[in-house]
């Protein structure tokens, strides 16, 4: 491997390979049975078993998005779970007519005109197409948004890199127009505060294996939303959490039939999930795979703008 490539992994453990991250609309994890009620006060009730008992949380509070600034805290739910006065929420649920979403396990139109929605799925897996060996990795998340304006917007192209020597995908998130980012994160890529994004990579029959597999994560940037993402083998004992004696034999590069990407939705607003074709090895001698690659490469120095970590073609 070139030092350039080096350069551009180390890049990707200190800046973007993420690892678990927190969600303000998280409601719980492993939930059956889930209902939705709304009023007209701009309050959701949620329903579900999980951990041998039934739940009833009341959420309110909170609607959209906040465009990132430092000047205020991203928008969140109250979240009362003590379940003393679920009995007394008036709430229906009106049929969705809103946008299609990813995971959705049920939405209503709430008499305001707002949507609320609850979407699941498996967010927290390890990276590398490893399995699961910690609880925690197996859990499928429950997710509650409230929004009334645009859901955010999830771009994605694929290409080569390193004059087609390996796969690449990259994009950007974006929400009413404007770059989703936070301010602060881990040395790993897990964001510090409420603003920033993890985008959760999926590949699908991979070398890891046949279906869906989580092969990496990393930060939407600051200030433009930008991302971007080269499949190569990495040492999974390096900068990625692995279980104890785990063998530090490189693993992947990870490239499949297609990607999956997922991310959390900025501020309370719904998730968000694009799947994408993946691509064959690059042919130098192939002119459509020439002009292919030529075009992606123009595309990204059109959306790349300020961004410093995703120039490399």
């Amino acid at each position: 491997m070139s030092k350039a490539v080096v350069a551009l992994v180390l890049a990707c453990f200190s800046l973007a390979c993420a690892s678990l991250a927190s969600a303000s609309e998280l409601i719980d994890r492993n939930a059956a049975g889930v209902r939705l009620t709304v009023d007209g006060k701009g309050g959701a009730l949620v329903s579900y078993r999980a951990r041998g008992r039934a739940w009833h949380v009341l959420a309110s509070g909170a609607i959209d998005a906040r465009h990132p600034t430092s000047r205020k805290p991203q928008v969140r739910f109250r979240k009362d779970y003590s379940g003393r006065s679920w009995t007394s929420f008036n709430g229906g649920c009106r049929a969705y007519d809103g946008p299609r979403l990813a995971f959705l396990v049920a939405a209503c139109a709430a008499p305001d005109g707002s949507y609320w929605a609850l979407q699941a799925w498996q967010r927290p897996l390890p990276d590398l197409g490893m399995v699961p060996w910690l609880p925690i990795q197996r859990t499928t998340e429950l997710h509650l948004s409230h929004w009334s304006g645009p859901v955010a917007t999830l771009e994605v192209w694929t290409d080569w890199i390193y004059s087609g020597r390996f796969h690449h995908l990259f994009g950007r998130l974006t929400y009413d127009g404007r770059p989703v980012y936070g301010f602060t994160a881990t040395s790993m890529g897990s964001p510090k505060d409420a603003y920033g994004r993890n985008i959760y990579l999926d590949t699908f029959n991979s070398p890891y294996g046949k279906g869906w597999s989580r092969e990496n994560a990393f930060l939407a940037h600051n200030p433009t939303g930008i991302f971007c993402y080269g499949f190569y083998a990495f040492d999974p004992t390096k900068g990625y959490a692995h279980p104890r004696g785990f063998p530090s034999t490189p693993r992947g590069p990870g490239t499949g039939e297609k990607y999956r990407l997922s991310v959390i939705g900025p501020g309370v607003s719904p998730d968000v999930s694009i799947t994408v074709p993946g691509l064959h090895d690059y042919d130098p001698k192939n002119p459509a795979d020439v002009e292919y690659e030529r075009q992606q490469n123009a595309q990204l120095d059109s959306i790349v703008g300020v961004d410093k970590l995703c120039r490399r073609h």
